[in-house]
């Protein structure tokens, strides 16, 4: 008698898993930057069996299809079938709900649908079907298997009509945790970083991608809209180094017992209103040129502006705009947004801090970055005045 297969069972409290898979009007969707609202997972395997085909006309077309605004609640099929998309047999609708082409089954794998030890090209799977319902911090609240008599799908509407609002889904508000510091830089710093960005007029910013194994910087405005200056002046960034490291590493050695001892990224980013600067929903060391990276930093230079404040999906619509020579400093792992700039211009220091530890991993994966780079760690601490400096990618 054989031995079962292996399923991997998410349940209540449980983190979902992160993945990138093709969907519905994206090659390449990052499953984790979904999260700020509810979120339903549909592993139907394949929209020409029967139950799957009434679970979807169900959340798609009926009364329940209300419930999909992508402000509140957004719905991810899940199809084992490549003929769902071959054939078109699937199609977003927006707002609220798209699908995800698993046909490697590594989505499959990694929640259920199908044994973890299984190959997509192996004949037909024993597939699991079933919904699973998160919350916004992609956390499970309900693994409901498809039922027979398909009462799992009024069991799944139900629960969700009767969720609280997503900005208050732990019962209360609450704060990200994130440390915010008035006076980092002195208004005669914010003055000079200010003049030093206007003087070169700064380049258009992209973001890293991890492509075919590099990390490559991309850009598409949709996303990101951004000038940057990158400051080359020795004593500047030395000056800058020693804030930090008097005002910002303490701080994050009290919060997290976390000693900074590497600074990389001296640049001034500039989002206009005239631009419409914005930067979507994204994480910070997501990228194995990145993945070194530990805490952001984000100190505002000016204060006549309207917009670009900074907010993070996870923990609430709450959004953060320190005054001018103030700080919000955060977990590059958390999610986190730019809002668009609406009025005046918003200049910001913008660095990255880390660790000696982290200091190796990136040194590890310097060749992985699509523009090469010849890093290396230095073996030995940095001094005690301040982080030492280091260069990097922009993301």
């Amino acid at each position: 008698m054989s031995e079962p297969r292996p399923y991997v069972h998410l349940a209540r409290g449980d983190p979902a898993p992160w993945f990138i898979q093709r969907a519905t009007g994206n090659p390449r969707y990052a499953f984790d930057t979904a999260a700020g609202r509810y979120i339903v997972l549909c592993f139907y395997v394949s929209s020409s069996e029967p139950a799957s085909r009434a679970t979807l006309e169900a959340a798609c077309e009926g009364p329940a299809r209300r419930l999909f605004d992508d402000e509140r609640v957004c719905f991810f099929g899940v199809s084992l079938d490549p003929r769902d998309e071959a054939e078109g047999r699937v199609k977003a609708m927006m707002p609220g709900v798209r699908h995800f082409f698993d046909h490697d089954g590594s989505v499959g794998r990694l929640y259920g649908s199908i044994p973890r030890d299984a190959t997509t090209d192996e004949g037909p799977l024993e597939a699991r079907r079933f919904w699973l319902i998160l919350d916004p911090t992609l956390r499970v609240l309900a693994n409901i298997p498809f039922a027979a008599d398909g009462s799992d799908r009024r069991r799944v509407f139900d629960l969700l009509a009767g969720l609280p609002d997503p900005r208050r889904f732990w019962g209360m508000e609450l704060q990200a945790p994130i440390l915010f510091l008035p006076n980092v830089f002195e208004p005669e710093l914010c003055r000079r970083l200010v003049d030093a960005y206007e003087a070169d007029g700064g380049k258009e910013s992209g973001f890293m991608r991890q492509i075919d194994g590099k990390t490559v910087a991309v850009h598409d405005h949709s996303h990101k809209r951004r000038r940057d200056f990158e400051i080359n002046d020795d004593e500047l960034k030395r000056q800058l180094q020693s804030r930090i490291h008097r005002r910002v590493a303490p701080e994050i050695m009290k919060a997290h017992q976390f000693k900074v001892t590497r600074m990389e990224r001296y640049i001034v980013g500039c989002y206009t209103a005239e631009d419409g600067g914005h930067f979507r929903a994204h994480r910070d060391n997501t990228t194995s040129g990145t993945a070194h990276r530990r805490f952001a930093v984000s100190i505002n230079l000016n204060s006549e502006f309207e917009g670009g404040e900074v907010s993070f999906p996870e923990f609430g619509p709450r959004s953060f705009k320190p005054p001018a020579g103030g700080a919000v400093v955060f977990s590059c792992s958390f999610l986190h947004a730019v809002s668009k700039v609406t009025s005046g211009r918003r200049y910001a220091f913008l660095p990255f801090l880390y660790d000696e530890a982290a200091a190796r991993i990136r040194e590890q994966n310097a060749a992985t970055l699509a523009e090469g780079s010849g890093y290396k760690a230095n073996p030995t601490p940095a001094p005690a005045s301040a982080p030492a400096p280091a260069g990097a990618p922009a993301e």
